[in-house]
């Protein structure tokens, strides 16, 4: 386990040196260097992988007013990076953690409508590789935001576009999704009575069960968070 990198640390040379190394090695930024997983969703909102300070610059000179943050906030270098540039910047940074091998909890789905409804936009909102969590937000955000149905909406949870791996525990998200879908041509309702009424995250992560090789890829190969 990595030594915390806080506020203070950050501001001496040793903790500045930690927080670069753990943003570009422990946490994979080298390779962001060659493959920009970033995608506008449209012209208001952008989903990409953890950001460097001079990715947020470029951003901030695009226009961008908000960082939406979906790892959580963390004694981490590349947190601590990211939350010292967003106030050099002048972006809003807000932090609101999903998980990407769980099925979205209630609180998630009600927060993210309320996410979409005030924040300042343009905006951009990360996970850790561009893949799963902004795959899961991307389409919450044209569904409830949006209101495009469903299923054009989690063309958000595409493998050959994003990343998104269907087949590993990542696919539960996914998997909550069609339960819905089906659920709505059986019956008829929408989604919010779904929510209130029949859905189970819990329940719904125990049914779902990725591929063998789905796992391998995401916990070994890909190391997903």
């Amino acid at each position: 386990m990595a030594d915390p990198v806080t506020r203070e640390s950050l501001a001496t040379k040793e903790g500045r040196k930690r927080a670069w190394r753990g943003l570009m090695l422990a946490d994979h930024g080298v390779l962001r260097l060659i493959y920009d997983n970033t995608h506008w969703i449209d012209d208001q909102l952008a989903r990409t992988y953890q950001p460097s300070p001079g990715k947020l610059a470029k951003f901030a000179k695009r226009g961008v007013k908000t960082v939406v943050n979906l790892r959580g906030e963390s004694d981490t270098g590349f947190f601590r990076l990211e939350e010292e540039a967003c106030e050099k910047l002048g972006l809003e940074l807000i932090s609101f953690k999903v998980y990407s091998r769980d099925a979205p909890s209630k609180e998630v789905l009600y927060g993210a409508q309320e996410l979409f409804a005030r924040i300042q936009y343009p905006a951009i909102m990360h996970c850790k590789s561009g893949a799963d969590r902004t795959g899961l937000m991307g389409t919450l955000y044209k569904f409830l935001h949006k209101g495009e149905p469903m299923e054009a909406a989690m063309e958000q949870l595409s493998f050959r576009k994003y990343g998104h791996v269907r087949a590993g525990k990542t696919g539960v998200i996914d998997y909550a999704f069609e339960k819905f879908i089906a659920w709505r041509d059986e019956t008829g309702g929408d989604f919010w009575t779904w929510v209130e009424e029949v859905y189970d995250p819990k329940a719904v992560k125990a049914e779902y069960l990725g591929s063998w090789w789905g796992n391998l890829l995401t916990e070994k190969i890909l190391r997903r968070e």
